[in-house]
């Protein structure tokens, strides 16, 4: 295939940005099928542009979501997924009716960033429906660089130093997996773009280093208000053949659970990542 034909077939995607920073949806691109180098690389610019790509009437199966996620880096295998598929254990099902059996009411007001508990937290994820209600169950993402360039000055120089620890560990020592709690910044530098975000999972207990248990919370409940604001957000309306592949180090994201008992299942792949969070520093930078 000629360098010539490779540009031809990206030039066939069509974009369609959703809100100013963050969503976009994206169509002319068959995913059932591989993707060129071409095609890969401008997913992969577009989604560190957007931080969460939409692709509407593909209709993936399991195996070609495994493939179209693996264009991007190796896979990770959740210690807690539940996993449908012995020939792909990277797939992790989502059963809406399991989880609220489990957490209840905990189940609302979980903004969360996928594996943050892990020293390499993943660097994105593939999801994809299986069964859906027939209305309701939307998912939304915010923009975590877009939320920490919004906080007043005060709380940004108040933040600036801080390390967050997002507490998995009673789901791990359910599953027998021993891993250790570690420490991230608060405020993440995105190891490809630069752009500063905030780090924090609202589903793992987060507190703050060194802080007060009534110092950490107050903090904590001040940043969930922020990213509450429908400003930072794109909403995503599922229907089927939808996929959804977003950045997990530049965006948070939140199940909708207004749809009662129905048991909605969807299927998650998660890409590994080799970066550590950390703060790269204006001054570092400059020298």
């Amino acid at each position: 295939m000629t360098t010539a034909t490779l540009a031809s077939k990206t030039e066939t995607l069509e974009i369609t940005p959703l809100e100013p920073t963050i969503g976009a949806e994206v169509s002319g691109v068959d995913l059932k099928k591989p993707l060129s180098p071409a095609q890969r690389d401008r997913l992969k610019a577009l989604l560190l542009q957007y931080k969460v790509l939409f692709f509407r009437d593909q209709h993936l199966s399991r195996e070609q979501q495994v493939a179209f996620a693996r264009h991007f880096g190796e896979l990770y295998v959740h210690p807690t997924s539940k996993q449908p598929d012995e020939q792909f254990p990277e797939v992790h099902q989502i059963i809406a009716s399991e989880a609220r059996a489990r957490y209840g009411d905990a189940l609302r007001g979980r903004w969360h960033s996928d594996t943050s508990w892990l020293l390499e937290p993943t660097y994105g994820a593939v999801l994809r429906p299986l069964d859906l209600p027939p209305a309701g169950g939307d998912t939304i993402w915010a923009d975590s660089g877009l939320v920490y360039r919004g906080l007043p000055d005060d709380v940004k120089a108040r933040i600036d130093d801080l390390y967050v620890v997002h507490n998995f560990k009673p789901s791990l020592d359910a599953v027998g997996f021993d891993y250790p709690l570690v420490s991230h910044p608060l405020v993440r530098t995105h190891p490809e773009t630069g752009e500063d975000v905030l780090f924090i999972n609202f589903s793992m207990f987060p507190y703050i280093l060194g802080w007060s248990p009534e110092e950490s919370r107050e903090l904590v409940d001040y940043l969930l208000k922020e990213f509450s604001t429908p400003e930072y957000h794109v909403r995503f309306k599922w229907r089927e053949g939808s996929l959804a592949f977003w950045d997990n180090r530049s965006s948070l994201h939140y199940p909708v659970h207004n749809y009662g008992d129905y048991p909605r299942v969807m299927e998650r792949v998660l890409i590994a990542d080799d970066d550590i969070p950390h703060r790269f520093r204006k001054a570092a930078r400059a020298g």
